[in-house]
């Protein structure tokens, strides 16, 4: 079965056959990759101090008005590559010393990526594998990832459907979110360490969006009081209009007062798994160069 035929992957569902055309992803049906390599950002039991090995990939299915990384989710960069390739990516990262294979972004290209994993699995590749991703999902396409996702990490980016459309242009956005992660902590119920370091489970993130505070304490309120401590949660802090932003809140970065009131709630509601950022992490400097480094 070729799924890219009648294309489902995501909630969009558009159907188009994107082995003649592109879907609402931007994307056919071949693998385009922006970057590959060593990243030191991520949550501190992720990157740990030898770096997760982050696969970028070009495209998008859910397209924020304000990505940050826009040049490949939008624009398109990428280089062409098989699914040989990617798994000798993979397999080329384990031997830098990455702790994971980190996969940025796949949604769209979730069968490729699949039969990479298993390939990459097959040859050699030990280390977890951690599917990075908008949760803009659907259950049926991460059913394809059983047995090769290690370590879920989705955004849960908002439940208030009038900011899903606005931003979004995804009104269904929540009710996607919440069935994808509800899947992703069935296949990984609970948290697993090694030492300092996730190797299984789901954690869970949540951009502070400007003037969006209360929708933020929702969204905690949600993540809690349906998993309590089988996920990590990080409060995140680092919105940055790289671009001109169609809307005026999106013009500026979220106010320390802002972030401070949701982190607080989250406190006070009695989380405890979870990661919070320090001032200064909202700036572009922590935005990747795609140049194809590692493709």
């Amino acid at each position: 079965m070729n799924y890219y035929d009648n294309c489902t992957l995501c909630p969009r569902r558009c159907g188009v056959n994107r082995r003649e055309a592109k879907g609402y992803c931007g994307m056919g049906d071949q693998l385009l990759a922006a970057r590959a390599g060593l990243h030191f950002y991520e949550e501190p039991y992720i990157s740990g101090e030898s770096g997760s090995g982050t696969v970028f990939f070009s495209g998008c299915s859910l397209k924020c008005v304000f990505c940050q990384n826009w040049q490949i989710s939008r624009d398109g960069f990428g280089k062409e590559i098989s699914t040989d390739r990617l798994s000798e990516i993979f397999l080329e990262q384990q031997s830098r010393g990455a702790l994971n294979i980190n996969l940025v972004t796949g949604t769209h290209f979730t069968p490729s990526i699949a039969e990479a994993l298993r390939k990459a699995k097959a040859g050699g590749l030990q280390i977890p594998v951690l599917w990075n991703s908008s949760a803009y999902e659907e259950v049926e396409t991460l059913r394809m990832l059983e047995g090769l996702v290690d370590i879920w990490l989705p955004d849960f980016k908002t439940l208030d459907e009038g900011l899903a459309k606005k931003y979004y242009n995804a009104p269904d956005y929540p009710e996607a979110a919440k069935k994808a992660l509800d899947y992703m902590v069935t296949v990984s119920p609970e948290p697993v360490f090694e030492g300092d370091l996730m190797v299984s489970g789901v954690n869970v993130r949540h951009l502070v969006m400007p003037g969006a505070s209360a929708d933020s304490k929702n969204v905690i309120s949600y993540l809690y009081g349906t998993y309590k401590n089988r996920i990590w949660i990080s409060i995140m802090n680092q919105y940055t209009p790289v671009t001109a932003q169609p809307y005026d809140k999106l013009n500026r970065k979220t106010t320390r007062r802002e972030y401070e009131k949701v982190v607080n709630f989250a406190i006070d509601l009695g989380v405890t798994q979870a990661m919070i950022q320090e001032e200064g992490t909202a700036k572009d400097s922590f935005i990747p160069v795609f140049d194809g480094e590692g493709i």
